[in-house]
Parts: structure tokens; C-alpha cells; sequence
């Protein structure tokens, strides 16, 4: 009950905030005075960085900003701010997918390359970037795709600076995407498997695997085989572990053959001479005459 109470009680709380906020609504005046940006703070519920003057509250989006609102209020207000907040038409709104695909056949801007990238590298032909649809934002009736959440959070916070900008006559070809199986074999390994390869082949000539019974050669190619399955950042978790189990148990059984030429000598051992797994090794490696490591 406590718990419930005290949640009527913030909701109420910021129900009159919202019902009396200044003419700046939830954007920051501090920020819109000093610099023009447009600080949204509606993105948090919190009131810590709020303040009360004349009767409305403003909402500022830091400590410093407070504290400077707090210091000279006057300056920040109607009549003495220097910028009014622009009418809604003039601050951008970002899309969603679904609210981006309404807005068809309605192309974006800059034939949908970046307008924060291209600005910021000072219109060079490099800083021609494409946007990502998922950081779609409406401004002037305009659309414009970013190519990042960052590069989508500056043109939310300075329209003005990205908006109107004008695209150079040469423009880079169109990226169309290759697939993978259309490609010559080395092509294919190269760009889909070489750096997993390289890894595991690498793994085989430090560790050089000889499993028992098998070639030096079939043993090698295992021992990659595992090393694939088991790093393999497209399996599942479930699907690596199983295979880093199998990887590991046949290192084990390759092992072995080391340990059995170490410990093995010319001449016959009582079994109390012996080392004390000797015995059991032997057996084990004995009874890979004819398994498969596969299916072990």
C-alpha cells in the first residue's frame, strides 16, 4: 500500500509538471540560450535537474545547467531569452520503421547519405556515408537518414546546422550487396571462413595432433574440424560447448601416444612397477584400434 501511494503520488507530481511547464515545454532553456541546441529532456522522467520560476517549471538537462538557470532565471524566460523554442514544424521528430514506411513514396534528403557525417567532414567527397533506416528523422517536412544513433542524436539537437546542404555531382557508386555463394571457392573461403581458418590451422601446427591409429594428415583435419565447430560464432552456445568437449577429448586420446612412449621401456614391468594409470592408458589407447573419433 505504502509502495502504491507513493507511486500516485510521483505520477501526480509530474502530471502538474507537464500541465505547468513554461513556454520551453520539456526542452532545456539553458541549452537553447547558449548555443541554440535542442535539448529534449523528455526522454527521462526524472525532476532532479527541474526548476519552478514565476509559476511554471523548467526542465534543464544537467547539474550545470540548473545551477545556471537557478543563478539568473530572468535570462532564460520569456522576455529576456534570447531564442524562443521553434513551433513544432521546426523540431525534428525521429521515425520509426513503421512511421518512415507511412511516409512512402516520400524520398529522403541527400538521396539518404548522412547529412551529420557529410557536415562534419566538411563536405568532402569521403564523408559521403549512407544512413541506417533505423535512425530516420522528420525535419521540414523532410526526411533524412543518420548513420548512427550519435550522428542521429546531433541533428535532433542541431537541425539548423544539417539540414539545408546540397549534395557534389560525383557521388559514390551504389554498394550493392554480394552473396557469398556466388563467389569462386577462394573467394568464398576468403571472405566467409578465412579468419575462423586461419585460427584453427594455426591451433593444429602448434598442438600437431597424431590421434591413435590415424594419420598424421586425417588427424590434423579433425582436430581443425573441431576447432571450427567449437569456435564458431554463428553456432549456438549449446552446439560450441558440445564440440569444445569433443576437442577436448581428443586431445586427450592424442596425448597418449606421448605418454605411453615415455613411460613404456624395452623390457617387461610387473604392474606394481608401473605407473599408476599406465595400465588403464594402455587399455584406453588400445581399444582405439577401430573408433571412430567422430562418433566418440
Amino acid at each position: 500500500m505504502i509502495n502504491k501511494h507513493m507511486q500516485t503520488y510521483l505520477e501526480r507530481i509530474r502530471e502538474e509538471l507537464i500541465s505547468r511547464l513554461g513556454e520551453f515545454g520539456q526542452f532545456c532553456p539553458v541549452s537553447l540560450a547558449e548555443s541554440y541546441e535542442l535539448c529534449d529532456c523528455s526522454v527521462t522522467d526524472s525532476l532532479e535537474f527541474a526548476a519552478e520560476f514565476r509559476g511554471h517549471y523548467y526542465k534543464m538537462s544537467s547539474q550545470e545547467k540548473l545551477n545556471k538557470f537557478l543563478e539568473n532565471p530572468e535570462l532564460y524566460v520569456t522576455p529576456l531569452a534570447p531564442h524562443p523554442l521553434p513551433p513544432a514544424d521546426r523540431i525534428p521528430k525521429r521515425l520509426t520503421l513503421s512511421e518512415l514506411k507511412s511516409r512512402f513514396p516520400k524520398c529522403a534528403e541527400l538521396q539518404g547519405y548522412c547529412p551529420v557525417t557529410y557536415q562534419d567532414g566538411k563536405q568532402r567527397y569521403e564523408a559521403l556515408v549512407p544512413g541506417n533506416i533505423n535512425y530516420a528523422v522528420e525535419y521540414r517536412d523532410r526526411i533524412y537518414i543518420c548513420e548512427s544513433k550519435e550522428k542521429l542524436d546531433k541533428f535532433l539537437r542541431f537541425p539548423l546546422k544539417y539540414w539545408d546542404q546540397k549534395l557534389p555531382h560525383k557521388l559514390p557508386p551504389l554498394k550493392e550487396p554480394i552473396n557469398l555463394t556466388s563467389l569462386p571457392l577462394p573467394g568464398y573461403l576468403e571472405q566467409g571462413t578465412a579468419s575462423s581458418l586461419i585460427k584453427a590451422m594455426n591451433a593444429a601446427g602448434c598442438l600437431k595432433p597424431k590421434f591413435p591409429f590415424l594419420s598424421v594428415q586425417r588427424s590434423a583435419l579433425l582436430y581443425i574440424a573441431f576447432h571450427l565447430k567449437a569456435f564458431n560464432p554463428k553456432g549456438s552456445e549449446y552446439t560450441r560447448k558440445k564440440y569444445k568437449k569433443k576437442m577436448e577429448q581428443f586431445m586427450e586420446r592424442c596425448e597418449l601416444i606421448t605418454y605411453l612412449g615415455d613411460k613404456m621401456t624395452r623390457q617387461y614391468k610387473e604392474p606394481q612397477f608401473r605407473a599408476i594409470d599406465f595400465d588403464h592408458k594402455l587399455q584406453t589407447f588400445l581399444s582405439l584400434k577401430n573408433i571412430d573419433p567422430l562418433s566418440g
